[in-house]
């Protein structure tokens, strides 16, 4: 009896739901045009995507021509100049510069970080990058192997005065969602260096942000607390951490010798790369596509996040390629400095607010040129709810290409518009090799697929057009 209770709840919730979806005003709205008007063009989008894009060509470009581009570098300048170069050639409404002020980081010389006379091995180097943002500096002390916060507050400033603290916390391999796996490593890298010059330690060394077992170290930005004394912080790669590890636990005991001749400079100016379609019944409503223009120093930067802002290029040349005429504004931006100070972001949001614009909808792509899985969307809590219920009626357009939508999550660059209670969207490609190449010197053009590049830019139109179309 209590079996069959359940079932019939069951039941009527289900058919509970699919009223409400099928009887949903944007559902309805879409069921009005012609018989299948939209899944026919969205089909017209993929196909455009896959017989004529430009996204892949674009990367080539920016990853082999250019190369890495952090902010504030010859190569980030060059970047800027030449995507606006190519916005030009789109014939669109409108593109521009628009200015912000940006760190200047400089990792210098080759870092070494050494192993000085471990009892089995002698002396060794360990594959190390500085961390964006860290300072320089050249000593030779003994490591403390740290695994979790808990474990560093115990050791204390008895155990940790005028040592290199190594934190050696893995990302989750359980984790099915990577970039889980990341959210739960990261902070010893963010900021593992105040937390251990708390104590008196003198230089850290963090394991990489990477599931693989391999010798390319994983840079990324320190955080670095006022309140205490800035030291050097570099990562290793998950060899190294391996390796160091195992040396502490047969030795007892390691000396580590670190020098970096990383330094921070002045801030420069640079600037976000705007192109857009202007709206045709609503142009003061904005719906916004992009990615970050910046990379780290190795590597091209092609996953991150070239690909995003090649895709995000392309979508805008598609949506003109298929004749298709937006009602609202649909403007491309090219953020820079996401990875070591998101000013790019916060600037775009500051000057949007102060010229009133409404961000109707915004959609990142930073995560990579994979194979597209679906989008993830968030927002202000007051709207957001009856944003995603209007969306679940749009879903099933996508499911012909694998794609499904998810609560939670956009894109750090969009995040700072959220106030303007419009939807925020993250892309979401396969994550599985993400971190393979994350922040590393292998983040090269050769590690990315062109088919699965081009399916994300007809992905990332396909949910522009449907937006633009419907609205929220």
């Amino acid at each position: 009896m209590k079996n069959f209770s359940f079932l019939s709840s069951v039941s009527c919730f289900t058919f509970l739901t699919l009223i409400v979806v099928f009887t949903h005003p944007v559902y309805l709205a879409a069921q009005s045009a012609k018989p299948d008007a939209d899944a026919l063009f969205l089909d017209k989008i993929y196909d455009q995507a896959l017989t004529d894009s430009r996204c892949y060509a674009w990367l080539e470009h920016l990853s082999l021509g250019i190369g890495h581009r952090i902010s504030g570098s010859v190569g980030a300048e060059k970047a800027v100049a030449w995507t606006r170069s190519v916005l030009d050639t789109m014939g669109l409404d409108s593109v521009w510069l628009q200015p912000c002020m940006v760190p200047r980081w400089v990792r210098g010389k080759a870092e070494q970080i050494r192993v000085l006379n471990a009892r089995r091995q002698g002396s060794f180097n360990l594959n190390a990058l500085a961390l964006g943002g860290s300072i320089g500096g050249k000593l030779k002390a003994e490591v403390v192997e740290v695994k979790s916060w808990e474990e560093l507050d115990r050791l204390g400033a008895e155990k940790l005065r005028g040592k290199i603290v190594f934190y050696n916390r893995p990302m989750d391999p359980t984790k099915i969602r990577t970039f889980e796996a990341y959210g739960g490593a990261v902070d010893q890298r963010a900021s593992g260096a105040s937390r251990a010059s708390k104590y008196g330690a003198v230089a850290v060394l963090v394991r990489s942000m990477g599931l693989r077992l391999d010798d390319f170290p994983h840079t990324g930005s320190v955080r670095y607390d006022s309140a205490y004394a800035l030291i050097p912080a570099a990562a290793i790669s998950t060899n190294a951490a391996e390796q160091l590890s195992r040396v502490l636990r047969e030795d007892g005991s390691a000396t580590v010798s670190v020098r970096m001749d990383c330094r921070t400079l002045p801030d420069v100016l640079s600037y976000n790369v705007i192109g857009e379609i202007r709206g045709s019944e609503r142009p003061g409503e904005v719906i916004v596509v992009g990615g970050h223009l910046d990379s780290w120093d190795v590597g091209h930067g092609a996953h991150d996040d070239g690909a995003g802002c090649t895709q995000s290029m392309d979508v805008l040349r598609l949506l003109k390629t298929t004749g298709y005429r937006p009602r609202h504004t649909i403007r491309c931006v090219l953020f820079m400095n996401e990875e070591n100070g998101l000013r790019g972001g916060r600037k775009y949001a500051e000057e949007a607010q102060r010229k009133g614009e409404f961000h109707l909808a915004a959609i990142e792509s930073d995560a990579g040129g994979f194979t597209p899985r679906g989008f993830n969307f968030d927002g202000d809590a007051t709207v957001f709810a009856a944003f995603y219920e209007k969306l679940t009626a749009l879903e099933p357009l996508f499911k012909p290409y694998g794609l499904q939508f998810n609560k939670g999550g956009s894109g750090a660059d969009i995040g700072p518009l959220k106030g303007m209670k419009g939807l925020l969207s993250g892309y979401s490609p396969d994550s599985q090799r993400y971190f393979d190449y994350h922040h590393t010197a292998d983040d090269t053009f050769d590690k990315v697929n062109k088919r699965e590049l081009e399916l994300g830019t007809a992905s990332m139109a396909a949910l522009v057009y449907l937006l633009d179309k419907y609205g929220l």
